[in-house]
C-alpha cells in the first residue's frame, strides 16, 4: 500500500440516482493518470447516505477495476464493524474508523481493534481522524495499534503535523504503511516517510499528485516542494465547503460526471467556492509568470 489512493466520490445522475457508469469511467480516468487504487465508501463517497444495496453496487464496481480497493465499513460499536466486515468481498481491504462519537479511550480503543482484526476476513487499514472521531489518540496507543495482527496499515488525519507524527513516521514498524489523509500537508507527510496519501483532492489534478509522490520517493526536493506547494493551496480551495461537494462541483464543470449533486445533509458548493478553484488552477497552471 503505496503511492496515491483516491477515495472516490459517489456520483448521482440528474435524477438523484447513483450513476454507477459515471463511477466506473471516472474510476478509470484516475488509473489512466497513475493512481496506485482506491477507497471505496470513504468519506468522501458519502456513504451514509446510501442505502445498503447502493453501497454494495459501489463496491463492486470498484472491485471490478483490477486495481487495490480499500473499502470502507464499521461504525462505533464493535459487533456491527465485524459484521460489516464479514460482507466484504474477498481481495479488498477494509478502512475501520476510530470508534467515532463514544470516545472508548485508549484502552477501549484498542480493545476494539484487536477484536476487529481477529473477526475480519480482510487485512484492516484504521483511520485515526480525530477531529470527526471526537477522541485523539496518543504516540504509544498508535504504535501499539500498528502492531496489532491483521492490521496492515493507518490512515493518517489527525491535522497539522507535530512531534508526535515524526516519531510516529519513523517508529512504525518496517513494512507497516502509513497513508496521509489531511491533502494540504501530504507534501511534508511524503518528506517525513509517509507511504501515500489517501487524497480526496486527487480526482482534480491527478497526475500532479502522483508527481508529487514519485518526486518524494526519488529524494527530488527541489521539485517537490513547489509542487507540494500548489496542491496544498488546491487542497484548501477543493475543501473550503463541506467535502465532497466542490470536488464534485469541479468534476461536474469539467464535464467528468452528469451532475454535482450531493445528499443531504450536505448542501451543493456555492458558485463562490467553484470560481475559487478555477481562479486557483489559472493563476497556478505550469508556465504561468
Amino acid at each position: 500500500m503505496d503511492g496515491i489512493y483516491v477515495p472516490l466520490i459517489t456520483p448521482f445522475d440528474t435524477s438523484g440516482s447513483v450513476d454507477l457508469d459515471a463511477l466506473h469511467e471516472l474510476a478509470g480516468s484516475l488509473l489512466a493518470d497513475g493512481v496506485a487504487g482506491f477507497v471505496a465508501l470513504g468519506t468522501t463517497g458519502e456513504p451514509a447516505t446510501l442505502s445498503e444495496a447502493e453501497r454494495d453496487e459501489v463496491v463492486a464496481v470498484c472491485a471490478k477495476l483490477g486495481a487495490p480497493l480499500i473499502v470502507g465499513a464499521g461504525g462505533s460499536g464493535t459487533a456491527a464493524t465485524v459484521e460489516a466486515l464479514r460482507r466484504l468481498p474477498s481481495g479488498v481491504t477494509a478502512m475501520v474508523m476510530v470508534p467515532p462519537y463514544l470516545r472508548p479511550g485508549p484502552a477501549g480503543v484498542l480493545a476494539h481493534f484487536r477484536a476487529v482484526a481477529a473477526a475480519s476476513p480482510v487485512p484492516v487499514v484504521v483511520y485515526h481522524v480525530p477531529y470527526r472521531t471526537g477522541q485523539a489518540l496518543d504516540l504509544s496507543t498508535l504504535l501499539e495499534i500498528a502492531a496489532i495482527p491483521g492490521v496492515a496499515g493507518m490512515k493518517l488525519s489527525d491535522g497539522p503535523i507535530s512531534g508526535d507524527t515524526v516519531e510516529l513516521l519513523g517508529a512504525v514498524p518496517a513494512g507497516f504503511p502509513v497513508l496521509g489523509g489531511d491533502d494540504a500537508v501530504i507534501s511534508p507527510l511524503l518528506a517525513l516517510g509517509a507511504a501515500g496519501g489517501i487524497l480526496a483532492s486527487a480526482h482534480i489534478d491527478t497526475a500532479a499528485f502522483v508527481e508529487l509522490y514519485a518526486a518524494w520517493s526519488a529524494g527530488d526536493v527541489a521539485r517537490a516542494r513547489p509542487l507540494g506547494r500548489r496542491l496544498a493551496g488546491l487542497s484548501r480551495a477543493l475543501f473550503a465547503e463541506p467535502n465532497p461537494a466542490v470536488i464534485k462541483a469541479v468534476l461536474h464543470a469539467e464535464g467528468r460526471i452528469a451532475s454535482p449533486a450531493v445528499r443531504l445533509p450536505l448542501l451543493p458548493a456555492s458558485p463562490e467556492a467553484l470560481a475559487a478553484v478555477a481562479r486557483f488552477r489559472d493563476l497556478n497552471r505550469p508556465g504561468r509568470s
